[in-house]
């Protein structure tokens, strides 16, 4: 004959092993939830290396174009600010190495461009347009000293870039 005391050891046991069973899986679930998420970290670093090998070329690619005059110097700057202020982790060290390309962009930045510079008057654009051949020259050999240093710079980071 089972006895009470024996009924309850068994059903205490099989609760036990139940309970061990479901841990487990838990278990096994956020083992999954953590490899999932280091490859989706590893992918989206890997996206983002990417992203900034793109930049860095394009920023080597309109230095380039400054340096020899293809490009105007206020053009180039624009473009180089805002490429240089998508690079998360380089930006705020890029703003301090390269000053003078900052400063004219935040000296031309409020100015119109594309469409809502069509919609000025002659005059207006005149103006605008005196004000940035003022700022340009003004910052020429300053920027041009910064886009000198700037191309070195960004190939090496281009290789840093490339290493990851």
């Amino acid at each position: 004959m089972i006895t009470l005391p024996i009924v309850l050891l068994w059903l205490a046991a099989v609760v036990i092993i139940i309970l061990a069973g479901y841990a487990t899986l838990l278990m096994f679930k956020l083992h999954q939830q953590k490899q999932q998420r280091l490859l989706t970290s590893q992918q989206e670093q890997q996206k983002q290396v990417a992203r900034d090998v793109k930049t860095v070329n394009s920023i080597v690619l309109i230095a380039k174009a400054i340096d020899q005059k293809q490009c105007e110097i206020s053009e180039g700057c624009w473009r180089l600010s805002v490429l240089i202020e998508s690079l998360p982790e380089q930006s705020e060290q890029l703003k301090i190495k390269f000053p003078a390309i900052f400063k004219l962009y935040s000296k031309i930045s409020h100015m119109p461009i594309l469409d809502a510079r069509k919609q000025l008057s002659k005059k207006e654009k005149l103006k605008l347009d005196l004000e940035r051949m003022k700022v340009e020259e003004e910052l020429e050999q300053a920027v041009f000293e910064d886009i000198a240093n700037l191309v070195p710079f960004a190939h090496s980071l281009q290789q840093m870039l490339n290493k990851q």
